[in-house]
């Protein structure tokens, strides 16, 4: 006998998160305008759905007195192994994808990340992954396409990239993957008509968030499409894990102009000073959030080069050194610790600047 198919059923989540951070700052002179202070650099609320095959998250941020769009998209798994999603979100490029950017465990990402890397763009991600691979390829529209119409863009910039990983190993407490992220994008909007999608602006903040201050800026004009590569490799035995990560990117130009060349890299240590091995994230291709209980402490060195003399651009040459300990009470809580010192040079207007910077931030997940 024929029987009909059970109707999916609708499963719906409501979450949100809240950051309070208080940091303490100590720059060599105030021309950057960083200052000490308290606040909630992040408040969420978000809903997500599952269906059947089908998944969906409507993200919304609330800090800071302003309403703003965060992830916006819906999902289609082929199957255990493949999906499709489209919408508004971070698209796989290079390790940091596998956390959101309150779950960073220095606390603040990379500052070389924030530069070669995108935040949300309006696209589709077709992602496979299974035992010893992980791949996934992305079609974008530049970030503007969320805060401008095409009547005031123009033609939209599109981009591709794609994250390729292979984890022979990724037992708790023996992990290993090595893999290559690219990508290519065309330029963007500018309200400058002679420079409307002729434009690439690189930057990155001081690793804070009471103050957001530019450390870094590259703006490239003239410019025709970047190109851009990431090669990654993590490992971890038992309660240790390191995990390093190269940028490099290459805005051609018209007008006769040199190309644009930038350039970072990272390498983060981790130690659990209590609790049991890491464990990984096949889906996100990284190492998953420690178990509740787990203290931990990080090691991580920057360098960011957003300065390129052939090309005439001096965005600046970035150090930043961090030491961060993470306490992870339970599965909703994350209390962390940070301490650095970051120094910037030869950037065009501005004077050479270092700063020492204490931090702390009590994060609520739910």
């Amino acid at each position: 006998p024929l029987y009909a198919q059970e109707e999916p059923k609708l499963v719906v989540k409501p979450s949100g998160r809240i950051l309070f951070d208080a940091t303490y700052v100590n720059p060599r002179h105030q021309e950057d305008l960083l200052n000490s202070g308290v606040g909630i650099p992040d408040m969420r609320v978000s809903v997500g759905f599952t269906y059947g095959q089908w998944k969906g998250k409507i993200d919304m941020g609330y800090a800071l007195g302003k309403v703003n769009m965060k992830d916006v998209w819906l999902q289609y798994n082929l199957d255990k192994q493949n999906f499709i999603r489209g919408g508004y979100f971070i698209h796989q490029y290079g390790y940091q994808s596998c956390t959101s950017s309150s779950f960073k465990e220095t606390m603040e990402e990379p500052q070389s990340n924030a530069v070669f890397n995108n935040d949300r763009m309006i696209g589709l991600m077709y992602e496979h992954m299974d035992d010893k691979f992980l791949a996934t390829a992305s079609v974008v529209v530049e970030t503007d396409a969320m805060k401008q119409t095409t009547d005031a863009t123009g033609k939209q910039a599109l981009g591709a990239m794609t994250r390729l990983l292979y984890h022979p190993t990724i037992e708790r407490g023996n992990i290993f993957h090595v893999g290559i992220s690219g990508g290519i994008e065309g330029a963007r909007y500018s309200s400058d008509e002679a420079q409307n999608h002729k434009l690439f602006t690189l930057s990155t903040r001081w690793p804070m968030r009471v103050a957001k201050v530019n450390s870094q800026q590259a703006v490239v004009t003239d410019a025709k499409l970047m190109y851009k590569f990431s090669p990654e490799v993590l490992y971890s035995k038992g309660r240790f894990s390191v995990v390093g990560q190269y940028f490099w990117n290459r805005i051609t130009r018209d007008a006769g102009l040199n190309a644009f060349t930038g350039s970072g890299a990272y390498v983060t240590l981790r130690g659990l000073i209590k609790g049991r091995n890491y464990s990984y994230t096949k889906t996100d291709g990284g190492i998953a959030t420690p178990d509740p209980g787990n203290m931990e402490l990080c090691l991580q060195y920057n360098y960011t080069s957003l300065s390129d003399a052939s090309a005439g651009i001096y965005g600046g040459y970035l150090n930043d050194w961090a030491l961060c300990y993470n306490f992870y009470p339970n599965k909703y809580m994350i209390w962390r610790v940070r301490a650095s010192y970051t120094k910037v040079t030869n950037r065009s207007g501005f004077e050479d600047n270092h700063a020492t910077i204490l931090e702390t931030r009590f994060q609520v997940k739910f």
